[in-house]
């Protein structure tokens, strides 16, 4: 018998393919309509792919988003890279609001990636921020976790209050139904002395107690380098002096109050032993340490953060992502 007698009409491969592709049709209706089996469907379909009768394209600057993933988390050693595709921004539009877009994008992703990964029992560490404040703004409040949140640092004098961190954990928590921690102090004190009696009191131990168990960090990043963009760089939060003191130490920026040099590692400040906030090198053994990114001028201090094993995760915008591989591969080039 010649084999011909077995091929299936293209016609009705073609068919399959256009009603279930584009017209979204369901294969049990397909069945239906074209009177076959659901099993004959699904084969129809993949002999719809095998021949090339449809194919699959993601078209740019989206798959660009894939490449530079691969391409961050391969130079970078990284659990995972989550890339929001920029936005076409309009000519008539303000430099703030483009940017408020860049970080509304990062956000969403930010808030998907949460709701992917985090399980029942985590303890999950939280640090403040405008896209941290997105982010909680985008999670689903019907994703409920018996989890718990913990702030990394104490409050700061400088940021509004919808921002600062004890109103962010507080929020987070209530999103998911779990338990928050929040330390009940400023973030940056007056003298050693201050910060040594203020870690001391019982509400505040107890917190610190818990960054032991915190298993998942959620942070932003603050840019010293090559502009004093941080907001921990305004006279808000430090002086004209503490400001000189810092650059006098090659700060390239900061993540949960610490300051860390061009490498990644913390600058020796004379802000270091006044700050109300997680050790740093116990923030580095936080098994999953997710930062959010979403300025073009960060990208010296994230790759200084990157090269610092400051970043587990990183959730950033395509423009911002592009620029930190570009840095990295002009280092490599004068090496």
């Amino acid at each position: 018998m010649l084999p011909e007698v077995y091929n299936q009409s293209t016609f009705i491969i073609l068919k399959t393919a256009y009603l279930y592709y584009i017209k979204g049709v369901s294969q049990n209706e397909i069945a239906d309509k074209l009177q076959i089996s659901v099993t004959t469907v699904s084969r129809l379909i993949k002999k719809a792919k095998d021949e090339k009768i449809i194919e699959f394209v993601i078209k740019d600057p989206y798959i660009e988003c894939i490449n530079l993933e691969e391409r961050l988390k391969e130079t970078f050693g990284l659990k995972d890279v989550v890339i929001a595709p920029s936005p076409k921004d309009s000519s008539l539009e303000s430099t703030r609001f483009k940017m408020e877009n860049r970080r509304k994008l990062v956000a969403i992703e930010g808030a998907r990636y949460l709701e992917r990964i985090i399980k029942e029992d985590d303890v999950l560490g939280i640090s403040w921020g405008s896209t941290m404040y997105y982010l909680i703004n985008f999670l689903n409040p019907c994703q409920k976790v018996d989890a718990t949140f913990v702030t990394l640092h104490g409050s700061i004098s400088c940021c509004e209050n919808e921002l600062d961190v004890r109103t962010l954990v507080t929020r987070m928590a209530k999103v998911f139904s779990g338990t928050n921690y929040h330390i009940l102090a400023e973030g940056l004190m007056s003298s050693k002395n201050v910060a040594d009696s203020i870690k001391k009191e019982k509400s505040i131990t107890k917190v610190f107690d818990m960054f032991d168990k915190v298993n998942i960090s959620i942070c932003g990043i603050g840019s010293f380098y090559p502009n004093l963009d941080s907001k921990l760089s305004k006279r808000e939060y430090i002086t004209e002096s503490e400001l000189k003191n810092l650059t006098s130490k090659n700060v390239y920026g900061d993540i949960i109050l610490r300051f860390f040099d061009e490498n990644g590692k913390e600058c020796d400040t004379e802000l270091k032993e006044r700050t109300i906030t997680i050790d740093f090198e116990k923030f580095k053994k936080i098994k999953t340490k997710i930062t959010l990114a979403a300025d073009d001028s960060k990208a010296h201090a994230v790759l200084s953060a990157l090269k610092g094993n400051l970043i587990d995760v990183l959730i950033t915008d395509y423009s911002l992502g592009n620029s930190i591989m570009e840095l990295a591969y002009n280092e490599m080039k004068v090496k």
